[in-house]
């Protein structure tokens, strides 16, 4: 969770009065925040021994979800409503709208939305220009993941002509002197440029291999910033900037209207007209125009008696409407209904999202601490889920053996997946992962080998032999379920030595199977009512003529029509028995792949067919 440190003088002159450590840490915890840290001791400390020191600051620990409190502005006004010395503030948007935006349709390849806001007679203290460019590297750091999803731009309105032009052109047309330099570059120079400085050097992969880079003009062709990377020189803005132009480029349209509120609503306090944005005029490609920031209030319900199931409480609609009031929001009791609380959610709470949250409000404001004790009306007894009972007997069983057990990562790359296991990707075995953040969290893994691979190689200086095991799941595509795939619980264990080893893992798997209660068949048995028995397979991931699919007959009714069934298709080579697995010699190549120097064996089959109900626990 973020941390956001407010100057402490600072932040009781806000709230009106001086706190204790141990009374300011309660309100925080009353509203479900947290003190990190209070440096008060360090810089006396330091004054004592005549170093330099700062001010005082006061560290605190914001939830991920609540933007609107990440900077001191946002704290104090939180809590003065908290304390009900404020009522919930009103945004509104100060017309008319001077600027006017407009997108070219290159910009759709690279960054397509764009929204942005005007800060009219905005005065600045030192610490309230720290804050306000601090909430701006707070929002890229958490809400816009490093700016891959949304980049702010912060301008001069004074210093600049509307209207506006976002363009996306070739990096050797765009030219123009960047913040802190006496120069002009070209876009291309500053992707060089700025390898050198680690604070940018992190965002230039963003648009780098781009064909065309997003720009920003204004109505006399000066450039105002290229998102993510830079704003220009020219219109940086100052302690003496009085009117503050924002432009935000997003490639995530939600998290853009959010943005464009936060950074807007925080600062608005500091207008001659406080809680008042100048909103602007975004014509997109298209012709579509839009109204940018959108402050419109989100209307909602919230139902006592719901508050009161959950909490254990007994309120009514006007006691709950009060305490919703504590949040910042604009409530009323429905003129129909006495149970129902009609919600008017500020543009600062994007975080609210269903009546649960409203509840979890109200119980804040009321204060958790202060609920009710009591037992639950019902009384239950709990139970494993009959697979994880099942996985636990092999896990137990194994480890007897004498293997340990790993935990390698559910997530892996795809050629993890497949190529390195010499296996093929249909397009419809593995669920892939939209945007992943790196090469090595592609695909979601088909199989548990490929990690108790790369857990053998990370592992290679231990001595010999190497025995380790997973009971894990795996996922797989299903078009027939809503969510589009399912998970398998899979058994598998990599035998590693100066031998293959096969007769290990084989007697691996005849040990659990034993536990399991499960008898070993011959695959031409018809007789046999259940069993397993294992059969030579052709597998590229193992060595040639050393693998073999493992099969289960599941129980079934005996009956004379039954086995003659079993008979026939054992005599057409079609069984009707379950192929649950694999087990055999790894190939050369496969190891090759994973860098392990030594032969291995392995195992790897599905624990489902032999899942059984748990005995009914009466009470």
């Amino acid at each position: 969770m973020p941390t956001v440190a407010c100057d402490k003088e600072d932040l009781w002159k806000r709230l009106g009065r001086e706190y204790s450590a141990e009374e300011f840490d309660h309100l925080l915890f009353e509203f479900g925040l947290e003190l990190d840290e209070d440096t008060t001791e360090e810089v006396e400390e330091a004054k004592k021994k005549g170093l330099p020191a700062e001010r005082p600051q006061l560290k605190i620990e914001i939830p991920a979800n609540r933007y609107d409190l990440l900077c001191i502005e946002g704290i104090a006004r939180a809590l003065r409503v908290f304390l009900g010395l404020d009522q919930p503030p009103q945004y509104k948007l100060a017309y008319p709208r001077e600027a006017r935006p407009d997108e070219s349709s290159q910009t759709q390849k690279i960054r397509p939305f764009f929204a942005c806001a005007i800060l009219r007679n905005v005065k600045f203290t030192e610490r309230s220009y720290e804050s306000f460019i601090d909430l701006q590297d707070k929002l890229h750091q958490n809400l816009c993941r490093r700016r891959q999803f949304v980049a702010i731009g912060t301008h001069d309105l004074d210093t600049i002509q509307p209207p506006f032009r976002y363009e996306a052109r070739p990096p050797k047309d765009i030219k123009f002197m960047p913040l802190s330099k006496q120069q002009e570059y070209t876009a291309e120079e500053l992707m060089t440029v700025y390898e050198s400085e680690k604070h940018l050097a992190r965002y230039l992969p963003i648009i780098r291999d781009s064909p065309v880079y997003p720009i920003i003009y204004d109505q006399q062709n000066r450039v105002l910033s290229m998102p993510p990377i830079i704003n220009s020189e020219h219109s940086k803005i100052t302690l003496n900037t009085r009117n503050i132009f924002i432009d935000i480029t997003a490639t995530d349209e939600t998290k853009l209207g959010i943005v464009a509120n936060i950074i807007s609503t925080m600062f608005s306090e500091y207008c001659t007209e406080p809680y008042s944005i100048e909103p602007c005029k975004v014509v997109y490609p298209d012709g579509s125009v839009r109204i940018t920031p959108d402050l419109k209030y989100r209307t909602a319900s919230a139902h006592a008696s719901y508050v009161n199931s959950c909490t254990g409480l007994n309120l009514d609609g006007e006691e709950v409407a009060k305490l919703l009031e504590r949040m910042t929001h604009n409530t009323s009791v429905s003129p129909n209904n006495p149970d129902e609380i009609i919600v008017q959610i500020p543009p600062t709470r994007p975080d609210i999202l269903h009546e649960c949250d409203l509840m979890e409000d109200a119980a804040i404001a009321y204060g958790f601490n202060k609920l009710p004790d009591a037992f639950p009306a019902t009384s239950t007894v709990a139970q494993p889920l009959a697979i994880s009972k099942l996985s636990d007997i092999v896990r137990a069983e194994w480890a007897l053996a004498g293997w340990v057990e790993a935990l390698p990562l559910i997530l892996c790359s795809h050629e993890e997946n497949f190529d390195w296991l010499n296996r093929k990707d249909d397009g419809k075995t593995a669920v892939r992962i939209a945007n992943p953040k790196t090469l090595e969290f592609q695909v979601v893994r088909t199989s548990l080998l490929q990690g108790l691979l790369k857990t053998i190689r990370e592992n290679r200086s231990h001595p010999l032999p190497i025995r380790i095991f997973e009971t894990s799941d795996v996922v797989f595509k299903d078009p027939s379920l809503e969510r589009q795939a399912r998970n398998v619980r899979h058994a598998a264990a990599v035998w590693c030595n100066k031998t293959a080893g096969f007769e290990v893992v084989h007697g691996l798997l005849d040990r659990i199977m034993l536990m399991l209660e499960v008898p070993r068949i011959s695959g031409d048995d018809a007789k046999a009512t259940t069993g397993y028995y294992i059969k030579e397979r052709e597998d590229p991931t193992f060595f040639p003529g050393r693998a073999a699919t493992i099969y289960y007959r599941a129980p079934k009714e005996v009956s004379g029509l039954s086995v003659l069934k079993r008979t026939l298709k054992a005599a057409l080579n079609r069984p009707g028995d379950l192929e649950i697995g694999v087990l055999g010699i790894l190939h050369p190549t496969v190891l090759e792949k994973f860098e392990i120097s030594y032969p291995c064996s392995a195992l790897e089959f599905k624990l489902e067919p032999f899942k059984k109900e748990l005995q009914t626990v009466w009470t």
